[in-house]
């Protein structure tokens, strides 16, 4: 088998947690790493098993390179993405897709035209329960869907002295709880519910005005504490918790809560769907389990089980029922679908996977988002 060359490009948290799930598939190989400068990319690729360690502007030049992932902070985004496309080379590119919107159009006119494979890294869409809870709903097993409720919560900034590049607007952009982890909520809601938000009304609350900046580097949730003298204290211009009404294009309506100060909450998305026939409810904590509520039968309570799930669910579990799967399952099945398309060499007509299409979707939610709460009014999408 002749192996797909791939470049992951940063090694934050998420890019080597790319790397994790490229290596789960057997027709990928990880043959480079980028960072910002040669001596950072030699220490990476040695700690992660990597062969070349490269800086950007050389991985674009070299041959074997067929795809390349973007693990870098928000705002690389646009420019490396569209490096990318413009070499030839197929791209995954974590969310957001760009920080403004006309950044996110242009990728997509280039992606279409170009034709190459083209995702964002919506990889919640792959807990076997949401696609399970979308066939369903496919199936009518939910009946007309009358509300919906959400919540991403999260504790990794709940101390003054939490503090992370996405702090910073010139590189996450103008939202970040939004902007964060509120994209994976929204994206998850119109893809399980097949309906289109359309119209939002939405209110920020900033919990620390200030924070103390490290002046030394500490990675991202390491837990790590420094000095006093060690810190200094910036203003904080973006949202730590934000509640958003919705209104959908079946005329019903929702709702959704993030916040990144909820103490003990460490990751916890949630999503409760009330329909005509049932009610279901999934939470990414207990990701292997789906709450299905009846009114007049009794309630059910679903596990995770190949034998149990559609045939378009049971395609994303790698074991059999009562072995737990997890985030890190999530990319690997999502890749695999990708991959599938870059074996082909083009993207497909209607890819299964979340495309810059999504991401430029997600993106304008998120910006009538940040509108709404400045107008303090309810912004159409």
């Amino acid at each position: 088998m002749e192996k797909i060359q791939v470049a992951v490009v940063g090694t934050g948290f998420i890019g080597p947690a790319h790397i994790e799930a490229l290596r789960r598939n057997p027709n990928i190989e990880v043959a480079a790493l980028c960072e910002v400068n040669e001596e950072l990319a030699r220490t990476k690729a040695a700690q992660l098993g990597i062969e070349k360690a490269m800086v950007f502007e050389e991985m674009l030049r070299d041959p074997s390179i067929s795809a390349v992932h973007i693990c870098t902070p928000n705002f690389l985004h646009y420019a490396q993405s569209k490096a990318v496309l413009e070499a030839g080379k197929h791209v995954i590119c974590e969310k957001p897709l760009a920080t403004k919107i006309e950044e996110a159009e242009e990728l997509v006119a280039l992606a279409k035209k170009t034709g190459l494979v083209n995702a964002v890294h919506f990889n919640l869409r792959y807990y076997p329960m949401v696609r399970q809870m979308k066939t369903m709903r496919e199936n009518g097993e939910l009946g007309d869907i009358y509300s919906i409720m959400g919540s991403y919560l999260q504790d990794w900034l709940f101390l003054q002295t939490d503090y992370n590049w996405r702090l910073e607007p010139d590189k996450s952009g103008d939202s970040r709880a939004i902007a964060d982890i509120g994209s994976h909520l929204l994206d998850l809601t119109e893809y399980v519910t097949g309906l289109k938000v359309t119209e939002v009304m939405a209110d920020f609350s900033t919990v620390h005005k200030t924070r103390l900046k490290p002046l030394k580097a500490i990675e991202t949730y390491s837990g790590k504490m420094l000095q006093e003298s060690d810190y200094e204290e910036v203003p904080i211009n973006t949202e730590d918790h934000a509640t958003v009404m919705l209104r959908f294009d079946n005329g019903n309506k929702g709702s959704v809560t993030v916040s990144q100060v909820n103490a003990g909450r460490k990751n916890r998305l949630t999503i409760e769907i009330a329909g005509s026939k049932s009610n279901f409810e999934w939470c990414s904590e207990k990701p292997n389990e789906l709450w299905i509520g009846k009114r007049e039968t009794a309630n059910q309570h679903l596990m995770k089980d190949p034998s149990l799930f559609s045939p378009e669910a049971a395609k994303l579990i790698g074991f059999p029922g009562g072995h737990n799967e997890g985030f890190p399952d999530t990319s690997k099945q999502m890749f695999k679908e990708v991959y599938a398309a870059i074996s082909e060499g083009k993207q497909p007509e209607n890819p299964s996977f979340p495309t810059f299409e999504d991401g430029y979707r997600e993106l304008l939610i998120c910006e009538r988002i940040i509108e709404s709460h400045k107008k303090q009014a309810w912004v159409k999408i």
